[in-house]
């Protein structure tokens, strides 16, 4: 079976790239797959402290592969991709989801699981399941809204406009937007930033910020309270480094 999905480590980031270039990243079952063992791997790696999801070639992905739709194709259990999709959303570590070029539809529900988006200007972001009579069921209905909030999430689902990085960025969509010719800095700048940082930190934060989602704030902050993994293993270390200087 072809590499659908490439990982690269480096210095604490793993790196996914979507590889159906040919394709333009159309989204198959096979693919789906081996982004399932990826996750499962990169879940209990100890050695990686970020992950950054991107499409090779000239976009993120067109989204679902059409063809796979209309040959009738036969996942080996329902609902897989929405299943993988949702073990990458709660991955222990932070997940960067870096677009450029096509974002479409299954390739936008997918970008979805970042907790960071960055855009390149590039970047061309669409919800087309109306386009062609589908509705969703790998989460769009469920996260584009929290990102974007309601009434711009009926927007992009009921008109199936396409939204540009630059615009991506100015309604929360994505994180930032990046231009094209700095895009591939900006993707490590960040990681470094982060990396930088207390994985413990990370990984104990994001648990309480999914853990907590759609609370009210007084049962979030109870939650908080009582909950709360206090400070890492590298807490003195890191406030000893700050005292010395």
């Amino acid at each position: 079976m072809s590499e659908l999905v490439i990982r690269e480590d480096r210095d604490g980031c793993a790196t996914l790239t979507l590889n159906r270039p040919e394709k333009l990243n159309a989204l198959t079952i096979a693919l789906f797959q081996q982004l399932d063992a990826h996750v499962e791997a990169i879940r209990s790696d100890p050695g990686i402290g970020v992950v950054v999801l991107r499409g090779g070639g000239k976009c993120f992905s067109a989204g679902h592969d059409l063809a796979d739709i209309y040959e009738g194709e036969e996942p080996p259990e329902p609902n897989l991709q929405s299943l993988v999709i949702q073990k990458l959303a709660d991955l222990p570590q932070p997940v960067i989801t870096a677009v450029h070029g096509h974002c479409y539809t299954g390739g936008l529900e997918l970008a979805l699981v970042g907790d960071i988006i960055v855009a390149s200007e590039n970047a061309k972001f669409a919800d087309t399941h109306a386009r062609w009579a589908l509705t969703p069921v790998w989460g769009i209905s469920q996260r584009l809204p929290r990102r974007v909030g309601l009434p711009k999430a009926k927007e992009m689902m009921f008109t199936c406009r396409t939204i540009e990085g630059p615009e991506a960025a100015e309604i929360g969509l994505a994180n930032m937007c990046v231009p094209d010719a700095q895009f591939e800095d900006q993707i490590q700048a960040l990681t470094a930033q982060i990396l930088e940082n207390s994985w413990f930190s990370h990984r104990a934060n994001k648990k309480l910020l999914l853990e907590t989602d759609g609370m009210s704030m007084q049962a979030g902050l109870a939650y908080e309270s009582y909950n709360t993994e206090g400070g890492g293993p590298d807490a003195y270390e890191r406030m000893a480094r700050f005292t010395k200087k």
